[in-house]
């Protein structure tokens, strides 16, 4: 009876380990894709910048 209850256990901490492991990667994830938006906003405004300055010398 204490086997079953220590494996019941070692499930639930199993299960609990990879929810927070798919929380965390779904947490980068996001971070990630905002970050490549916000700078890829950033760089693309730049680099027409630059283009600009270059056509009108």
């Amino acid at each position: 009876m204490d086997r079953e209850l220590d494996l019941r256990e070692e499930n639930n901490e199993e299960g609990a380990t990879l929810v927070e492991y798919a929380l965390l990667v779904a947490l980068i994830a996001v971070i990630a894709i905002a970050a490549i938006r916000f700078l890829g906003q950033s760089a693309s405004e730049r680099f027409s910048s630059i283009a600009s300055d270059i056509g009108q010398s």
